[in-house]
């Protein structure tokens, strides 16, 4: 079993890592083995760009038969508290579309795109056949947004939710999503939430609590493999 763990920031990953037995490493790219696995470490940087840059170059030098993009993520459902664990299914490039004064117009409504365009089904990115997976299983299905911008600020945060509903946020999510279907890859995007979606408050940041358990379930992840 070869896997693929891909992550925006090394802090994100340390635990995780902590606990692999290191094989070797190159530029982005960091070999281990854990339980009987090969397991690959990319630390892409962060933001959409980067994560599809590095994603598709590694994918087309190297099969995988999964792929895990790990992180942490902000909630926007205060019932999806700091520290959880959660399993994105579905993902939206929700900046993606034009301004029409005070009215947000995406691809589809603007002609540029259909809805189900491949990779897009109803204009979101989605994980219809996740890997069969207990510990992936086990956690919290939720919708996820991709932005540049994380929000911060009342205003835009109750638009967006408005808009698009989403569970949590991240900015490479779907970057990752998008590039695992068109290489045809079975993947999961694998998030702990270090914080609510709100005016900016790192007092009431979790991250160190969201990290740790994030190690914890992708760990479990990968064992089940």
């Amino acid at each position: 079993m070869r896997i693929l763990v891909v992550s925006a920031t090394a802090a994100e990953i340390a635990p995780f890592v902590a606990r692999l037995r290191a094989v070797a490493s190159r530029d982005r790219l960091s070999r281990y083995a854990h339980a009987g696995r090969d397991v690959d470490v990319l630390v892409t940087g962060v933001g959409m760009v980067p994560t599809a840059s590095w994603c598709a170059r590694v994918l087309a030098e190297r099969q995988y038969d999964l792929a895990l993009n790990v992180g942490v993520c902000g909630s926007f459902d205060p019932a999806i508290e700091p520290g959880q664990v959660v399993h994105v299914v579905s993902d939206r490039l929700s900046e993606v579309g034009a301004e029409d004064d005070e009215t947000f117009l995406t691809p589809p409504e603007l002609k540029l795109a259909a809805d189900d365009e491949f990779p897009f089904r109803g204009g979101r990115i989605v994980n219809a056949a996740p890997p069969a997976n207990g510990a992936l299983r086990a956690l919290r299905a939720v919708n996820g947004i991709t932005v540049n911008t994380v929000h911060g600020n009342a205003r835009s945060i109750a638009a967006i939710v408005a808009r698009f509903a989403p569970d949590v946020e991240s900015m490479e999510g779907a970057a990752f999503m998008y590039t695992c279907l068109m290489a045809g890859i079975p993947f999961a995007q694998v998030r702990a939430v270090s914080n609510i979606v709100e005016k900016r408050n790192r007092a009431a940041w979790k991250l160190d609590e969201a990290i740790a358990r994030l190690a914890d379930s992708v760990l479990a992840v990968v064992e089940q493999a």
